[in-house]
Parts: C-alpha cells; structure tokens; sequence
C-alpha cells in the first residue's frame, strides 16, 4: 500500500517467481520463450515426472523399515506435489483473470475504514508465510542430518537410480545432487500449491469486508446518489462472486489431494513414531513431519472458513445502510441483492469437501481413524 492506494497483486509476486522457476509462466514469457518452453520441458520431465517415480521404484524394497516408511512419506508427498503443479500449470491461465478482477475491486477502495482492511492483509499473509517456513525448515534439516550422520554410504531419500550408485563415487555424487536438487524444486512447487489458495481466499475474504464497509456509508452523504453508490457496491458483489468462483476452480481438485494426503501421512508418521522407528535422527525428522502436514492447510481453511462468514453477512450490511428515505427504486434494488446475498458461498475441494476449518478437523480425525486400524491390525 503506497499514497493511499491498494494493489493485491502485490501478494502474487513470489507465486509468479516461483512460477517462473518451474517453467509454470510460458503466458508471461515473451523473450526467449522457445528456450524458456525446453527449460519448462526438461525440468518438469526430469524432476516433476521423475523424482516421484525415483522413489516409488524403491517402494518397500529398502534395507531397514525406517527406510521403507521414510520412502512411502516422501513418495506420497512428492507424488501429489507434482500431481498439484501439473493441475495449476495447466490452470495457469486462471490467475491473469484473477488478477483482473482484483484491480477492479482494488480500484474501489476508498477511505481509512477500507484502507486500514486492506492493511491488515499484510499482516496476515505475513504469518502464512512464516507458518510454511516453520513446515518446512525444521523437516528440511532433519532430512539432512539423517543423511549426514549414517554409518554407511546412503542416499538423503531411499530411492531407485538406474546406475550403481552404492560402489562408484561419481554415481555417489549425481545420485545425492539429483535428490538435493530435486527436492529443493519439489519444495518450491509445495509453496506455490499450498501457499496461493491461502493467498487469493484471504485477499478474497479482505475484499468482503471491504464492501461491507462501502455498503453501510451508501446513502450517508446527500451529494452523491445512493442509487448509483448501490449499484456500484451490487457491482463489486458480481466480481467478488466470479473471483471467488475462479480460485474455487482453480483450487478445488489440488486441495482435495492435498486433504487425502494430509490423512494418510500423519498416519503413518505417527505409526511409525509409536511401533516402529527408532533412529534418534529419523524420529525427530517424523515429529516435525507429522506436525508440518496439518499445518499445510492450516491456512487455507482458516481463510476458506472466513470468507463463508464474511460473504454471509454481506445482507446485513445492505439494512446497515441508510436505506429508509431512498425511492422505490433504489428499495427493490436493494431487496434484489439481498437475495442474491443470501446464497451460500462456500469453497469446496472437488465437489466432496468444504476449504473449512471443519475439514480440518476432519482430516485430523481421518487419520486418526486409520490409526486405529493399524493398532487393531497388530493386535
């Protein structure tokens, strides 16, 4: 925010950097761009396709349980890593009409009441920000040390490679740069996935309120006409309508794998903490690594919970406004929108799930029920 004036994209800078970094962002590409679409090609096919396949080649074929259970985590995370990429690299178009329709709802915000809104929107994408470092700094490092401190000569990840990587050095090295290298861009591509739903529902749910504000001075100042300033306020309703329909889209399918994925890994990282890993290393890697998985969509459906609140009470600020002198007109108007108002507005990750803190908890409580399967398997 600068002299007064808005500007939420802004807060879509680092997705497009990210973008950018993993050959998402040929749209916005103008020079180089058939260099650019074969670095899109090669890194999406050695990496995107590849560094999933790596691990799942080695599924349950390790040397010790630890190094199986290490193995299925990372396979699943990778796996719908690159599955969300794909899915948003394909969509990518989306975000352009998104970022329309912000610079007209960012256009409209007028006065201190909007302006100090739209400033706590830093402040909030801020601790996203920080919760997805705290998800992945902690599990970054202890990866690492499991690998520094083994006896033998290893792998960061339990993997399959083509080549004999256990008896030739220079195997050694390409295999560990590969897996170092392709996590750092699997790490990328998690932030990008799981950081921009949080982004666009909050600036969403920032927007909301903002109209709130906007329809309860309608009709306060005698100079300008009401009629217009509802119509305008009715306007700004629609486009909030259709940016909220666009993220959903956009949204829905990788949230709804990211939800599944959630489940089954805290399963079977708390499993593996309770039954079956000993390793001091691989122990403290898999607290952070059960911790980090609920986190991730944490903020998603805390802003998903805050625009259905938001957006339901947009009709009550249609009666907050000063409504009682104006015409005929104007009054139908009004009663129009509040029906249109009163309508639901709830993300939904493919077409089952709500983006709700309820969710959530639901997640939590799925893994916690397959869990229990796996104690009474034992049993």
């Amino acid at each position: 925010m600068t002299d007064g004036t808005v500007d939420s994209l802004v807060f879509f800078r680092s997705h497009w950097t990210a973008w950018r970094i993993l050959g998402l962002a040929h749209h916005r590409t103008k020079s180089w761009r058939n260099l650019y679409l074969l670095y899109s090609l090669v890194m999406n096919v050695l990496v995107t396709l590849c560094y999933p396949l790596h691990l799942g080649m080695n599924l349950f074929r390790n040397g010790s349980l630890t190094e199986d259970i290490l193995n299925l985590t990372t396979f699943a995370t990778c796996t719908a890593c690159s599955v969300k990429c794909l899915i948003y690299g394909y969509n990518i178009r989306q975000v352009m009409e998104m970022e329309r329709l912000l610079r007209l709802l960012d256009s409209r915000v007028v006065g201190q009441k909007q302006l100090n809104i739209y400033s706590q929107v830093k402040v909030q994408l801020r601790n996203v920000l920080y919760i997805f470092i705290g998800i992945y700094m902690p599990c970054a490092l202890f990866a690492e040390l499991m690998f520094i401190f083994k006896e033998e000569r290893g792998l960061m990840y339990p993997a399959w490679f083509p080549f004999d990587w256990l008896n030739s050095t220079r195997y050694y090295y390409m295999a560990n740069l590969y897996q170092i290298g392709g996590i750092t861009f699997q790490l990328i591509q998690n932030y990008v996935s799981d950081c921009f739903p949080a982004v666009a529902l909050c600036l969403i749910s920032s927007h909301v309120k903002m109209l709130y504000k906007r329809f309860e001075e309608v009709g306060e100042d005698s100079e300008k006409d009401a009629e217009k300033e509802l119509e305008a306020c009715i306007t700004d309703h629609k486009n909030l309508l259709e940016l909220f329909r666009r993220v959903e889209a956009f949204v829905s399918l990788p949230m709804l794998i990211q939800f599944t994925v959630t489940a089954l890994n805290v399963c079977i990282g708390i499993a593996a903490l309770v039954f079956f890993v000993t390793e001091p290393m691989a122990r403290m890697y898999l607290i952070f690594y059960s911790m980090a998985m609920p986190l991730q969509i944490f903020p998603t459906c805390y802003f998903g919970t805050d625009n259905e609140y938001w957006f339901g009470k947009l009709h009550y600020a249609a009666f907050s406004c000063n409504w009682h002198p104006q015409n005929k007109s104007f009054k139908r108007k009004m009663m129009l929108f509040v029906e249109q108002a009163l309508k639901k507005s709830t993300a939904v990750a493919g077409g089952m799930m709500r983006i709700h803190l309820d969710t959530f908890f639901s997640t939590l409580k799925g893994a916690y029920s397959l869990f229990t399967i796996i104690i009474r398997m034992r049993k």
